[in-house]
């Protein structure tokens, strides 16, 4: 059960990240990933094999403190952008800030659920723990989504806002170091959980920031 909330939560999280992408490119003046069917919540338009389920799975067994997974990404052409640098820099940093407003919306909703509880005076029901699991994981996974995205190696969504930040030369190695973030990535993470657990900081300290949230209303 806890597995399936896990990956149900996941993949909810990863697609309105993807939506978040498409959405934003399509204000900034690119309809690319509109076109394709991109600015949807169906996941079948957006889950990738490796991604939204092996890695996720990967973590989960192995000795890791958290889980993070990928959709496929979202096909978007900066020269239609109507500020390409800007433009690129807000379509990369949608994606964070719906996992961000995703991570508020579960605080809110386990506080709601807290509070039901606490009210009829009577043990949590089956339902209720349940719904505060998901809330918990929703935290969670949307909080590490977030920050993990804000690691400056490409591909991530960091990269993209160094990537302006560098001179030319630089910012040109840079991207094409790209082809080797995801592996690099894997294995840092699988071998330097430690190093990954530093870097998550922000995700302990807004995890407990919602975890005092939500006990105000006991």
């Amino acid at each position: 059960m806890q597995a399936i909330l896990i990956v149900t939560v996941l993949i909810f999280s990863v697609v309105v990240h993807e939506v978040a992408h498409a959405w934003q490119a399509r204000r900034e003046g690119d309809d690319t990933a509109e076109r394709l069917g991109r600015i949807t919540l169906n996941p079948i338009s957006h889950l990738d094999l490796f991604g939204s389920f092996i890695v996720p799975l990967i973590l989960y067994l192995a000795p890791i403190p958290f889980i993070f997974g990928w959709a496929k990404p979202v096909p978007v052409n900066p020269s239609k952008y109507r500020s390409p640098v800007w433009g690129d820099i807000r379509v990369s940093l949608a994606g964070i800030v719906s996992n961000l407003g995703l991570a508020v919306l579960a605080t809110l909703g386990a506080a709601v659920v807290l509070k039901v509880t606490s009210l009829t005076g009577s043990p949590p029901s089956s339902l209720a723990e349940t719904l505060s699991l998901m809330a918990y994981y929703g935290i969670l996974i949307n909080l590490v989504l977030a920050f993990f995205n804000l690691i400056p190696i490409p591909p991530l969504d960091g990269s993209h806002v160094l990537f302006h930040v560098l001179p030319r030369p630089v910012a040109g190695w840079y991207a094409q170091a790209g082809r080797y973030g995801l592996p690099l990535l894997i294995a840092l993470l699988y071998f330097r959980s430690d190093l990954f657990t530093y870097l998550m900081w922000p995700v302990e300290f807004f995890l407990n920031q919602a975890d005092a949230f939500i006990r105000l209303w006991i």
